[in-house]
């Protein structure tokens, strides 16, 4: 029984609205107004200069849907502000910007675009970035060599899970006066919160787990207001804002993510016991596996190991092409977090632009398979994995 008067995690991610709809509906209908009137200039000021609450204009995310959406991010990790992006890369770039100018430190491995931006772009605009290894956090105190800097991870990270220290390394970016951010597009706030370990924000890809269904593009930022509110400045000037269309999908998917993400962990944990023992699989990497490299830690942070697993293939590239393009339930494609179980091979879609000699250096092989196991009967995503490794 619960003592605490708090309300629980899936309570608080459907009833964090603060929307009142005069027809009685509990959730706002869809605003597609891109800009708002008023009945005198005087009136206009006070919202322009935030002095009372309105709408002004949609790109600014001044529009009521995408305000419900923001209310909902918030909630899902106990977030004092969260934004809505046009996407994932929307919401890293829009905070690498605002709080990344004076050096970001990024530790572990990451998203193959996340690193394009980093090095083709970020850099060449003066922004030093520094890459840390998983096993180098002893020198991320050296990195971080004046104030202001930005620390950047994922957990777990994308595709070798790799699992990173939240706790530590909040405290050691906030010894040298510096922030962090986590990508938590992996885990879902369902299954870990890097706002409670500490960290000072939290990023997602909601195309991935919080939409769930393969059919939205858009991004989030959680956070205290005070680091929330330069990222905003940078999504309006960017016009990172993402469709009021969009935004009621994404709020409408919230509601269940509870119950969706349980699934995944079920599915994807019986999947990765099941490849663990196969002739054919070199190394099965999934967080709750108990010879994972970091699955003492992530019983820690974790509430739930996720629902995306990677596989290595005793073999090499074209073992790895062979298994992805005989599978038959698997749909082979990019992304993840959708109810659909997908493949893909790291090397050839999310971590194609980044060289073979840095996918090496990383541990990031060319046998991979990248697996998003979705809410399918688990046996069935077994038996067509089984099939598919029969035929090498």
């Amino acid at each position: 029984m619960r003592t605490d008067s708090e309300p629980g995690k899936a309570t608080r991610i459907i009833h964090n609205r603060r929307h009142k709809d005069s027809f009685g509906s509990p959730y706002s209908p869809i605003y597609n107004t891109t800009t708002y009137r008023f009945q005198d200039t005087a009136s206009l000021r006070k919202v322009i200069g935030g002095n009372t609450p309105g709408n002004l204009y949609t790109r600014w995310g001044s529009n009521p849907s995408i305000q419900e959406l923001e209310q909902g991010l918030a909630g899902l990790e106990n977030a004092e502000d969260a934004l809505a992006f046009a996407s994932g890369m929307a919401a890293i770039s829009a905070s690498l910007f605002a709080h990344g100018r004076n050096g970001i430190v990024c530790v572990g491995d990451l998203y193959g675009g996340t690193q394009e931006l980093l090095t083709q772009h970020l850099r060449p605009l003066g922004i030093p970035v520094t890459f840390l290894l998983k096993h180098e956090p002893d020198l991320l105190a050296r990195a971080l060599n004046k104030p202001g800097m930005l620390v950047y991870c994922e957990s777990p990270a994308n595709p070798t899970l790799s699992v990173l220290d939240i706790r530590q390394l909040a405290q050691q970016a906030h010894g040298k006066n510096a922030l962090l951010a986590v990508d938590n597009t992996f885990a879902s706030p369902v299954n870990q919160q890097p706002l409670a370990l500490g960290a000072d924000l939290s990023l997602h890809s909601a195309s991935m787990f919080l939409g769930g269904h393969s059919d939205i593009t858009a991004g989030a930022v959680m956070g205290s207001t005070e680091r929330v509110k330069p990222i905003a400045l940078w999504r309006k000037n960017l016009g990172q804002i993402l469709a009021p269309e969009t935004a009621a999908l994404l709020s409408r998917s919230l509601r269940t993510l509870p119950l969706r993400v349980k699934q995944h962990n079920d599915n994807a944990m019986a999947v990765a016991q099941a490849m663990e023992g196969h002739a054919a699989i070199k190394r099965v990497l999934y967080p709750g596996l108990p010879d994972f490299p970091g699955h003492n830690l992530a019983r820690q942070q974790m509430d739930g190991f996720g629902g995306v697993l990677t596989l290595e293939i005793d073999g090499g590239r074209e073992q790895a092409v062979k298994v992805a393009d005989n599978l038959q339930v698997f749909l082979l494609a990019t992304s993840l977090g959708g109810v659909e179980s997908l493949v893909s091979q790291p090397c050839a879609t999310s971590h194609h632009g980044i060289s073979q000699e840095e996918r090496e250096r990383r541990g990031i092989t060319d046998s991979m398979l990248r697996l998003s196991v979705g809410l399918e009967d688990a046996q069935d995503l077994i038996a067509d994995l089984e099939q598919a490794l029969d035929q090498l």
